[in-house]
């Protein structure tokens, strides 16, 4: 993929999103939400592909992945007004049937659209199929890290801001209170946490 084709997938991307746009400022802070977190996820993704060394090619390749990796987010919270896949629909396996949909990628290379589409549907995934070739693999783990980079930042500043300012979708119905999940104690302290980060995705 080169910088020109890049380009004009980012145009394809701000217009789709300002379609979503709403003067209802509750649904324009979640839409708007999504759209800075896919910024973030775009400027995490430059570095870890810089730092693997890959070629400007792949690199634009990597940028187009992480553009489109919650491009499913958008009719997801327009349809169901929430970003939990649990009670709506998979966002990953939407946002890959919207850019085949929508027939985003017509000007990519068979390998750079498999790959993209494909990293995408894949993305949130709790452990990447083992037959998965070997490409795919490795874009595919670089957008899951890119991702929940930012997502520990997205969670902070929600609980950090007034209730007033937030975006409501993205606490994904979980309670804000000072206590601590018994589960989640008890997964740390059998290293469980350990051994997801440390597992082949």
């Amino acid at each position: 993929m080169d910088n020109q084709e890049l380009e004009g997938l980012k145009k394809w991307f701000t217009e789709y999103c300002r379609s979503f746009y709403s003067e209802d400022p509750a649904d324009q802070r979640n839409i708007v939400l999504k759209e800075e977190h896919t910024a973030n996820v775009c400027s995490n993704m430059d570095e870890i592909a810089g730092s693997l060394g890959l070629s400007p090619e792949d690199r634009a390749l990597a940028a187009a992945v992480a553009l489109f990796h919650d491009v499913g987010r958008f009719p997801q919270y327009q349809r169901y007004r929430t970003f939990r896949d649990s009670i709506s629909t998979n966002h990953a396996a939407l946002g890959a049937k919207v850019l085949i949909g929508n027939n985003v990628l017509k000007a990519s290379s068979d390998r750079d659209r498999n790959i993209v589409v494909r990293s995408v549907a894949l993305h949130n995934v709790f452990s990447l199929p083992e037959r998965l070739d070997e490409e795919t693999r490795l874009f595919t783990r670089m957008v899951r890290d890119a991702d929940k980079l930012d997502i520990w930042s997205i969670f902070i500043d929600y609980y950090a801001a007034p209730e007033e300012e937030r975006a409501g979708a993205a606490a994904l119905g979980l309670p804000d209170t000072p206590a601590y999940s018994p589960n989640v104690l008890a997964s740390l302290l059998a290293r469980k946490w350990w051994t997801s980060l440390c597992s082949p995705r």
